[in-house]
């Protein structure tokens, strides 16, 4: 394997569970060694015995396609069954572990941030599409392309950097499509702008436990309009999601790290941990510590 590409293999996994496992694929600097990466399924998998622990890349967004055999995939605790011919969207950042079974065959192909960045554009409509883990049936358009890319990966033509940024620009486009295919009425609501606005905002300050006014002025819209836009997407108050990220978050850090449960809360903005705790058994229906030895029980 040339020098170039066994970088890629590198990875910078966390010691110890007090954070969530990252693997910096591409050394996670502004110098790439190509323009995508990618790698079959069984490459991999059949090195580590077709399990890979739950984990996240901080800067790389990965598809996956199913082509034979299957599995489970676990997106932030969620388990996700894997059959052939699914097509599986990873955005930087998530969560997500994979359990294949033995053979399975497929491809991976792996996208910087940078390149997504310089991909999408805003008002399309694909960034909040692609924003969250997704299966969905592959698409005839779509497989054939994920095989010209491998193909174009592995040679050595004239303008293959041009040929295969082009390539990854339409494997965002023909992802969204398909997942659009699959998408019911609510979903389609999720796509209003003030909608994705929110939840780009409860994204970046959910840690801060700000009421839905400090939402809505933030976002310019009086709290009721900021609701009533939420409950036609998800059929929930705003207060709701808001609640779901921060219970989410606690989720994770409960399954993946060793904090202990009154550091979780310290970490969510709760400075009671009682507090933190009733909260988290209101939501679940258990409290931390019995959430967390259920998950380490398997479930």
């Amino acid at each position: 394997m040339d020098e170039p590409r066994n970088y890629l293999y590198i990875s910078n996994m966390q010691p110890d569970r007090d954070t969530i496992r990252n693997y910096n694929l591409f050394g996670e600097t502004s110098e790439l060694p190509d323009v995508v990466h990618c790698e079959t399924i069984e490459t991999r998998s059949q090195v580590h015995d077709w399990e890979f622990r739950p984990h996240r890349h901080a800067r790389l967004h990965q598809f996956l396609l199913i082509e034979a055999g299957g599995g489970t995939a676990d997106f932030d605790g969620r388990e996700v069954a894997l059959a052939p011919g699914t097509a599986i969207s990873v955005p930087a950042g998530h969560v997500h572990g994979f359990s294949f079974l033995p053979g399975t065959q497929g491809w991976v192909v792996t996208l910087t941030s940078d390149l997504l960045d310089n991909s999408l554009r805003s008002g399309e409509g694909l960034r909040p599409l692609l924003a969250e883990p997704r299966t969905v049936p592959c698409t005839p358009d779509l497989r054939r392309l994920i095989q010209r890319i491998f193909t174009e990966y592995d040679g050595q033509g004239f303008a293959r950097a041009q040929v295969l940024r082009s390539q990854a620009g339409s494997l965002l486009g023909l992802m969204a499509r398909a997942i659009v295919a699959v998408a019911d009425d609510a979903e389609a609501g999720r796509h209003h702008p003030l909608f994705r606005r929110f939840e780009a905002l409860v994204e970046e300050v959910f840690r801060e436990r700000n009421p839905v006014a400090d939402y809505a002025a933030r976002l310019a819209v009086s709290p009721t309009h900021l609701n009533r836009i939420v409950r036609q997407a998800t059929g929930r108050p705003a207060s709701a999601l808001i609640n779901d990220r921060v219970l989410r978050e606690a989720r994770r850090m409960l399954i993946y790290t060793n904090l202990g449960a009154a550091e979780i809360g310290y970490e969510l903005g709760y400075n009671d941990p009682a507090h933190f705790s009733r909260v988290f058994a209101r939501g679940t229906g258990v409290p931390p510590r019995v959430f967390r030895q259920r998950m380490e029980r398997g479930g």
